[in-house]
């Protein structure tokens, strides 16, 4: 939701992400994708969870095409803000990721699922870095095991949903 009450849902099967107006019985508007399943900037091929800003732009992961995109506000395409390199396991790259936040310099978060780490991409910056896990699977403390999902509290401590460890871990991130 953002802080003027929408609520966003991301639909599999429309390739698109739409902005309900809870207040108004089945009214909602199309604010990413909607163009066909695909990869390029307008498309989706499986859009998962979102993360939308307070400029109203919304981040979207685009699990299959191992990407995140960002919709700024009434815009008709996507710009890619991490992965878009194939799926792989290098800093270019994501492989099925799934969760996603932004920080307050628009710092972009990504759980990166199959290669068990989340990436952080400096605002702007063409390739990631390891913040947390990348370690292989596991259960150690510097260890995920497909991550799903992460959020930021109010302190900066990063949580993460560690899905086969069946834990929530908590990190303390730096910023650069």
């Amino acid at each position: 939701m953002d802080d003027n009450g929408y609520l966003y849902v991301s639909d599999w099967f429309q390739k698109e992400v739409r902005r309900w107006d809870i207040e108004v019985k089945n009214k909602s508007v199309r604010v990413a994708g909607g163009n066909g399943g695909g990869n390029h900037p307008g498309q989706f091929r499986t859009p998962r969870l979102i993360y939308v800003d307070k400029d109203y732009s919304v981040y979207v992961v685009d699990e299959s095409n191992h990407r995140v995109m960002k919709w700024i506000k009434n815009a008709t395409e996507g710009i890619v803000v991490a992965g878009g390199n194939d799926k792989g396991d290098k800093l270019t790259q994501l492989s099925n990721p799934s969760g996603v936040t932004v920080d307050d310099l628009g710092n972009v978060y990504v759980t990166d699922t199959n290669n068990h780490r989340v990436m952080r991409w400096i605002n702007g910056a063409k390739e990631g870095s390891i913040v947390v896990g990348g370690n292989g699977p596991g259960n150690e403390t510097n260890q995920l095991f497909l991550p799903y999902d992460l959020l930021f509290d109010k302190e900066g401590n990063l949580y993460v949903s560690d899905s086969v460890n069946h834990r929530i871990q908590k990190f303390l991130i730096e910023s650069n």
